[in-house]
């Protein structure tokens, strides 16, 4: 059943056309992530919470080759131990070693592994790939506040499920309120209490799509929070410069604005 869930996942994320006829408006939910906005912050129990959706339920089909392993120790990222990322890599991954001419453990040093045994897309960069929003540009300030809305998209794709279905040319389609054209040939990807949480959160689906996709917008930016230190601080140097420049002009000039002209 897992399979199957983790099939429906790869359908749903996939980028492919509607089946249904018309092109019905997407409906694509502002979601309250905690890394939004110039100042916002990876959290890291929701991390942890879509590494597990991941490993339970969309590795069977996805992969995420671009992602090392290692990268799950980072302190702004998943924030596990290096002997729990060890641990992990070896209990969930097998990866093809040339040298050995067979498939051994994954280690950290290794990259999750690919999967294109059924043409699903690589989630790598998925919540990049993916924009919720669109505009207005003019300024950049929605995007801004809101980034480009990539994580919204999984989430909403995910939690957009009516319980719909209809039938056309052999193929069940199920209607999503996030996909364009509103039908997908694909099931439901998640349900209630399909994974259980260390944290005791409640494993709803719509708790279940806001972890995933938060993870996934981390396996697609891992240096968020770096990027984001390195900006405010390049921001605060060149006003700095800027005051610094405009007093340094009004001195310069003092003594030639003070004179009186003929």
């Amino acid at each position: 059943m897992i399979k199957q869930l983790a099939l429906s996942a790869a359908l749903a994320l996939a980028p492919v056309a509607s089946f249904a006829a018309g092109d019905e408006e997407q409906h694509i939910e502002d979601f309250a992530f905690s890394f939004e906005g110039p100042f916002g912050t990876y959290d890291q129990q929701q991390l942890q919470r879509g590494l597990q959706i991941y490993t339970e339920v969309c590795a069977a089909c996805h992969g995420m080759r671009y992602v090392p392993l290692r990268t799950l120790a980072d302190k702004d990222g998943v924030g596990l131990s290096d002997v729990a990322v060890r641990a992990y890599a070896a209990l969930n991954f097998e990866v093809f070693d040339p040298e050995l001419d067979d498939f051994r453990p994954a280690k950290p040093t290794d990259h999750f592994p690919a999967n294109d045994a059924v043409g699903a897309p690589d989630l790598s960069l998925m919540a990049k790939a993916r924009a919720g929003f669109h505009g207005p540009y003019g300024l950049g300030l929605n995007q801004l506040f809101k980034g480009m809305g990539g994580a919204e998209y999984i989430a909403s794709l995910l939690n957009g499920y009516t319980g719909e279905e209809k039938e056309e040319a052999g193929t069940i389609l199920y209607e999503n309120t996030a996909f364009a054209g509103g039908w997908i040939s694909m099931a439901p990807p998640l349900s209630d209490d399909l994974v259980e949480f260390a944290d005791g959160r409640a494993s709803t689906v719509r708790n279940m799509s806001e972890d995933v996709s938060a993870f996934l917008m981390w396996a697609a930016e891992p240096k968020m929070m770096a990027r984001k230190q390195a900006g405010f601080v390049g921001v605060l140097f060149l006003t700095l410069l800027s005051v610094l420049l405009y007093l340094t002009n009004k001195r310069i000039w003092a003594p030639i604005k003070g004179k009186k002209t003929a």
